[in-house]
Formats: C-alpha cells, structure tokens, sequence
C-alpha cells in the first residue's frame, strides 16, 4: 500500500470524523436548555452588555441565521462559514469574529503546551531510565510511587496548591493574568506534573522491555560497557515510542487546559472556551469545538506518519497498529 493511499485514507478518516464531531457538536448545544439571549437577560438584569443592547446582537444574529431557519439549516449555514475559516461574530465578544478570537488565544495555549511537555520530558525520562535501572529497588517502588500520585492530581488542584503556596503564602509568583515570563511558571508547572508521571511509566516500562531484549543482552555478554550499551541500544530504542504518547499529549495540552486557564486567569483558549459555555455563546462553542478536534486530528496523523518515519513496520501495514486511533 503506496504512502500516498495511505495518506489520502487517512485524510478521507479525518474529514468524516470532524464532520461528525460538528454533527454531534451542534446538536448537543441547541438540546442544552436556555439561549445567550435569555441567559443575559437574567444575569445582568439589564439587557445590555459592553455597550451593546442584547437585543441588537441577537437582531443581527437572527438575520444570519434566523429564528424561523430551521435546525438543519442554522447548521449549514454555519458550516458554510466555518469552511471558508468564518464563524461568524461571538455573542458573548459581540464585536469580534470567532476565528479571530481563536487565532488571538491560541498561541497562549499553545505557548503554555509546548513548554509543559517540555518540561515533563525533561523530568520523565530520568526518572523513568533511573527507576527501570533499579528495577524492583526500593528506589523504584519509590519512586513509582510518588509518580502514581502525580498522575491521580488534576492538574486545576496543582494550580490552586501552587496558588497558595508561591503566590498567597511565599509572595513569589503572580497569582494569574498573563504579562510576562513569571506568569508562566506555575501553569506551566500545574500542566506539566501530570504528563510527566505519565510519561515517566512509559519510559521505566518501554526501558525495561529493551532491557530484555537479545541484542542488548547480547551486547552485555559481549563485555561492553554498560553505559555504553544502555545509551547506544536502550534508551535510543525505547524512547521511539514515545512519540506516540508525547503528540496526544500535546495536543490534548493545547486545547483541554480550560480549568487551569480559567484558575490562573491566561486567555487562553481553554478560557473563552470556559467563558463561552457559561454564557450559551453558540458560534464561540462550535469554533473552539471544532478547532480542538482538528487539532487532535491532524496530531495523531503526524504522529502516525512520524512513526512510520521511525518504525517502518508501521507503514508497511497501511498504519494497521494504529487503527486504533
């Protein structure tokens, strides 16, 4: 099977599920009950909001989608948009386009992800080589047992820990907003502790797996140093998977960070997300909806493809090991 099938195969998967995801998307939000409309009517008491009467905005939105359009059409309509990369204005920013908000709070988020998978990297893959060294120490017990407990945090509990411990009771760091390179250390942190437990059991087991294998015992047999052997054969080996894990991982960073954003006050994306489903802020929703899966999509395509790169086995199958995903 040609890389070029595969690819096209893979776009057709891609297409499809995103159209479902906007499928699924947009008829959960029109079954959730109340409308932006009526939502601020009651919160704010006044209908009126940064300036805007509500009834003028919910006008203008009548006249894209219409009150008498009905469902199926209102969905059309803003997929015809979302197409041409136009989500039409948020209800909730009444004078900003969706995809503009979007490209705006991106970067942050990703800015936050990629610097937290950094991170976890830079603290997994010692711990992970050091524990499987050890193998069945109380070293490695130990420190198996402070990862578990890494992973079982959320990390929105992290954030507030690291609130008050550097911001409320050290005075160190700002408590949120997003000014400059202080207000990165405790997101980045609060995002970074739970990948890095993940990522260090990936490593410890993928490490052990190698460690097993007959060409590095053979290599041991031979007197080599082990050092040498672990460096040049192991870790090479065992950190190829890891390219499976750490594309997800980034991406579900980059698109699912809506609590530590909303904690620790970063407009992000995971913010007006927060934001607009509070508010009933239906084209804001669907744009970040859709946006996220995209996201997802096209890494665990990359991530496919980059392993195919590295692994050759993968390609040979037309991706059948990862059919899975």
């Amino acid at each position: 099977m040609g890389f070029a099938a595969y690819l096209g195969k893979r776009i057709v998967r891609l297409v499809l599920s995103l159209l479902a995801v906007s499928v699924l998307t947009f008829t959960l939000l029109q079954l959730a009950p109340g409308n932006f409309a009526d939502l601020q009517r009651v919160n704010s008491g006044a209908t009126n909001f940064g300036g805007v009467g509500t009834e003028s905005v919910v006008g203008e939105l009548a006249s894209r989608y219409g009150d008498d359009v009905p469902m199926w059409k209102q969905y059309l309509i803003f997929m015809k948009g979302a197409l041409q990369w136009d989500f039409g204005p948020s209800y909730k920013y009444a004078s900003r386009d969706v995809q503009d908000i979007i490209a705006e709070a991106f970067p942050v988020s990703a800015t936050l992800a990629l610097i937290a998978v950094v991170l976890a990297l830079l603290i997994a893959v010692p711990i992970g080589v050091f524990a499987a060294l050890r193998h069945n120490s109380k070293t490695d017990h130990g420190t198996m047992f402070l990862v578990t407990l890494g992973h079982a945090l959320p990390s929105y509990l992290t954030a507030a820990f690291l609130i008050l411990l550097f911001s409320a009771t050290l005075k160190w760091l700002p408590s949120g907003g997003w000014s400059g390179p202080a207000n990165l250390v405790l997101p980045v942190l609060a995002l970074s502790l739970g990948p890095a437990a993940v990522l260090a059991r990936y490593v410890r087991s993928s490490m052990l797996e190698t460690l097993r294998e007959e060409y590095v015992t053979a290599a041991l047999a031979k007197g080599g140093p082990p050092r040498t052997v672990i460096v040049r054969h192991v870790l090479r080996n065992s950190l190829i998977p890891l390219v499976t894990v750490v594309g997800p991982l980034l991406a579900a960073l980059m698109t699912g960070t809506v609590f530590v954003e909303a904690l620790l006050r970063i407009p992000g994306l995971g913010l007006y997300f927060a934001n607009a489903a509070a508010s009933r802020d239906m084209p804001l929703l669907m744009g970040t909806a859709l946006f996220f899966a995209l996201i997802l999509m096209v890494t665990n395509l990359v991530v496919d493809l980059v392993y195919g790169v590295l692994d050759p086995r993968i390609r040979s199958e037309g991706g059948g090991s990862h059919h899975g995903h």
